[in-house]
């Protein structure tokens, strides 16, 4: 029962980051490309890939299972959108915007890859240098 606390609670923290970091996007750069939820997923992305990482078992902080639930299917979980990704390029597509659509899809993908990848190889790096006494 305490995994669906910390899924909950988590969500729930994602979900109000996710809000607020999309409005400030709208309002640094207006609404007519979804660069809120690209920047938004590539946060997530690295996020998943650095905390998976850093944080799994035999890792350099390993985490309980509870912890790590709470981060990456919790946080993350809520803050990521994929689904709103998915109706935001709908929504381009249906307005002809064929260019903007396919950038969107392009820069989605490729940039959350390598933002997942840069969270993983910090990780990797921090997992491997010498302890701090």
């Amino acid at each position: 029962m305490m995994t669906y606390l910390y899924v909950a609670l988590g969500s729930a923290l994602g979900g109000m980051a996710r809000y607020g970091a999309g409005m400030a996007a709208v309002r640094l750069w207006g609404s007519g490309f979804p660069w809120g939820t690209i920047l938004i997923n590539l946060v997530g992305s690295f996020v998943i890939g650095f905390f998976g990482t850093l944080t799994q078992p035999g890792g350099r902080l390993p985490a309980d299972a509870g912890l790590r639930i709470f981060v990456m299917v919790g946080i993350c979980g809520g803050f990521t959108t994929f689904s709103a990704f998915s109706l935001q390029t709908l929504e381009l597509a249906q307005d002809d915007a064929w260019v903007a659509a396919c950038a969107n899809i392009a820069l989605s993908v490729l940039l959350c890859l390598a933002a997942v990848t840069a969270g993983h190889l910090l990780a990797a790096r921090i997992a491997l240098a010498p302890s701090v006494p």
